[in-house]
C-alpha cells in the first residue's frame, strides 16, 4: 500500500436494509438513460391502422441495459408489481407468436415531460392522448422525437426478483408470491427485432438530441462544449 494512502473501513456484516440505504445512494451520483416502454393493453389484436389511444399502454422505465450484441441483440429491464405493463408483457409473452411485444423509446434531452408523464399514472391516465407517436409495422407505438426505438420480443417468461430460490432453480419451482413491505420487481429480458428509429447523423449535435439522463432524483442531460 503506498506511503500516505489510508484503506477504507470496509463492513463485513451489513444488514439489508444498510446495503439498500448504501446502494440506493451510490446509484443517485450515477447518470441512467431514460426509457419509455410501449405496447398494447392485453386483449387487443394489433392493427396499425388502428390509433385508438386506449389501446396502448406505456411506462417509464426505471432500469434498462442493453446486455448483448452477439450472438443475439438483448436487453434488460426491470418493473414494479403489480403494475398494468408488466401484466400487459406477460400477457402478451403467453399469447400467440408475434414479431414484437413493445417498443422501447429511448427518450431524447427534450422529452423530460414525456418521462414524467409516463411515470406518473396517476395524474396521465392516457398518456398517449398528448403524446405524438407513430405506429411500428405490428401497430406498436414509437414516441415523436426519441433518440432511438426498439421493436423487441420477450424471449421467456420475466423472472421474479424478490424469489431469489426461484431465480437459483432456473425456474425449477413454483415462484412464491410477494408478501412483503417493501417494492417488489421482474426482470424481463427482450431480442431486438428490428431499430425502429435513429437520430439523423447531421442532426446529432443538437442540445435537444443529447440523451434524457436521471441523475440525483431529476433530469438531466449532457453538455457537450
Amino acid at each position: 500500500m503506498g506511503k500516505g494512502l489510508r484503506r477504507a473501513p470496509f463492513s463485513t456484516n451489513q444488514s439489508p436494509d444498510t446495503i439498500r440505504r448504501d446502494l440506493r445512494a451510490l446509484l443517485r451520483e450515477t447518470a441512467q438513460p431514460v426509457a419509455v416502454v410501449t405496447s398494447l393493453m392485453p386483449g387487443h389484436e394489433t392493427h396499425a391502422n388502428n390509433t385508438h389511444t386506449s389501446r396502448y399502454h406505456g411506462a417509464t422505465l426505471s432500469s434498462f441495459s442493453s446486455i448483448a450484441l452477439d450472438p443475439h441483440p438483448l436487453i434488460a429491464f426491470s418493473l414494479r408489481i403489480p403494475s398494468r405493463m408488466a401484466t400487459s408483457l406477460k400477457s402478451a409473452q403467453a399469447a400467440p407468436p408475434v414479431a414484437s411485444h413493445m417498443v422501447i423509446n429511448i427518450l431524447s434531452a427534450a422529452q423530460a415531460a414525456v418521462a414524467v408523464r409516463y411515470s406518473r399514472p396517476d395524474l396521465f391516465l392516457d398518456p398517449f392522448v398528448s403524446t405524438s407517436y407513430a405506429l411500428t409495422e405490428e401497430g406498436l407505438p414509437v414516441l415523436t422525437g426519441s433518440l432511438g426505438a426498439l421493436s423487441c420480443k420477450l424471449v421467456a417468461m420475466s423472472w421474479p426478483l424478490h424469489d431469489l430460490e426461484a431465480l437459483r432453480t432456473r425456474g425449477g419451482m413454483e415462484e412464491q408470491p410477494w408478501e412483503g413491505d417493501g417494492v417488489a420487481s421482474e426482470l424481463f429480458i427482450a431480442q431486438v427485432t428490428r431499430v425502429e428509429s435513429l437520430v439523423p447523423q447531421e442532426g446529432r449535435d443538437s442540445p435537444s438530441l443529447s440523451p434524457l439522463l436521471y441523475h440525483r432524483r431529476g433530469y438531466t442531460t449532457t453538455f457537450m462544449k
